[in-house]
């Protein structure tokens, strides 16, 4: 797996959110602040992300660490971590 840059993770965070949710602006979403309650998801949603996540990046996610996911710079730096750790 080649390394990706934090600006990577994150728009692949922004694109796998605009699958889930079109209607969102990017440009809109605050960085600290919980995904599911900006863009209203539930569950399944939820996962959803995670899998496209898995997907796009190519980086497991376990269960237990979902909420590390929670706000956007959180799930940008636990997957900077993630890819770092599978080089």
């Amino acid at each position: 797996m080649t390394p990706r840059s934090r600006e990577e993770i994150r728009q692949a965070i922004v694109d796998a959110l605009g699958g889930i949710a079109p209607e969102i602006d990017p440009g809109s979403i605050a960085a600290d602040l919980p995904l599911r309650e900006q863009i209203d998801m539930d569950s399944f949603d939820f996962l959803n992300l995670i899998i496209r996540v898995h997907e796009i990046l190519g980086i497991d996610i376990p269960e237990q660490d979902y909420a590390k996911l929670v706000t956007l710079n959180g799930a940008v730096e636990y997957l900077a971590r993630r890819c770092a750790a599978q080089q």
